[in-house]
Formats: structure tokens, sequence, C-alpha cells
């Protein structure tokens, strides 16, 4: 079964979502009533306490992104932000992934100095926890018609509950291994864009 739908089929972020996603800041009900007067606006939240997030490259990020949904457990929310790709996760995951990639190098090369550790090819991943902030797409999803530019922040996944499913760091860990591995493998030609494909919800564990 594909795990991408066509971007028409999207109808943006479910007023649980919105919920959810303005728990994260200190005064919920403003921001809810900021989209509702600007819902096309993006917004400024803080990371930390209701999610993390995890930023990487598009392209990569969409080779992670697929490896989560082909082969993996699904993922959380998913957003692209000025040619970043933001993956939110479960609190604490900023500070732990970078730790864990740490890890898998030195465990690598402490077994073998010649060896280039598994994350060797993973791109750095900016990990916003506690302290931090994302600029989140507005509720409505907006995606770009054809011939038009696309927006600067627009979901891929978009929040549809309250209590969305987050990943933690190491399913975060075996998608970065695996997107780099098939970086690897695949040719240097970079791969046509896949435009505005988005991954079916319904299919998140």
């Amino acid at each position: 079964m594909s795990s991408t739908r066509n971007a028409s089929d999207i109808s943006g972020v479910t007023p649980d979502g919105a919920a959810w996603l303005a728990s994260a800041g200190t005064y919920p009900r403003s921001t809810l009533s900021h989209w509702a007067e600007r819902p096309d606006a993006p917004v400024v939240l803080p990371c930390g306490v209701v999610f993390d997030v995890v930023s990487a490259p598009a392209v990569f990020g969409r080779r992670m992104l697929d490896r989560m949904w082909e082969e993996g457990p699904g993922s959380g929310p998913v957003a692209e932000f000025r040619g970043r790709m933001l993956l939110f996760a479960a609190p604490g995951t900023a500070q732990r992934l970078p730790m864990l990639m740490e890890w898998e190098e030195w465990a690598a090369h402490g077994q073998d100095p010649g060896r280039t550790g598994r994350t060797g090819a993973v791109p750095p991943l900016l990990c916003h926890g506690t302290g931090d902030a994302v600029t989140v797409p507005s509720p409505t999803g907006t995606t770009a018609r054809t011939g038009e530019t696309a927006p600067a922040a627009r979901w891929l996944v978009a929040p549809d509950t309250r209590h969305p499913w987050l990943p933690g760091p190491e399913v975060l860990l075996w998608a970065a291994v695996r997107a780099a591995r098939e970086a690897v493998r695949i040719s240097i030609f970079p791969p046509a864009d896949r435009g505005a494909n988005v991954y079916d919800v319904s299919r998140r564990r």
C-alpha cells in the first residue's frame, strides 16, 4: 500500500490538532483566537513540553519520512518550513538524539578505527527542545496549486488529534540511518521533486 496521497485530499489541521499545537504556548486561547482571525498565518511555538522538533534538510528529511512510513511506525506531525523538514517528536528527543548519534559514531570507530560510523552519512540535524521555538504552518495546511509558488510553511502530516503519537529519539535515529544508507546507494543526480505529496495518517501506529 502506498504511504502517500494527493495534496488535494488534505483538509489541514483538525480542530483537535490545532488545540494540541496551541497547548504548547503560554496562552493557548490567544493562539487559537489568532488563527481564527488569521487562518493562513504561521505562528511561533515553544518546544520542550508538548513536543520537540527535529529539523532536517528537505531532501534528507523526505527520505527519513519515507522510511518511517514504508518500513517503520509512521510519524507524528511533519511540516516543511523554508526548505527544511520539521519532524515533531516526543519531548526529550532534542537532548537524547544527538547523544545516540554520537554513540553510534563512537561505537563503530571503537570496534574498528577504519570504519565510518553508522551515522557518518547523516547531515547535521537541528534538534529543538527546551528553550527553543519553531515556526509552525497555519492550521489550514495551505498547499500551492499548479503554477503557484509553494508556501514557505506547510503541513505534510497535519496534527489530527489532541494527543498525537510522537516518535522518540530511537525511531528518528533508525530513520536517519536508513535514509543515509539510501543516499549512499542512489545516483548522484537529485530525485524528481515529489511536490505536495503527503502522508496518510490513517496508517500511523
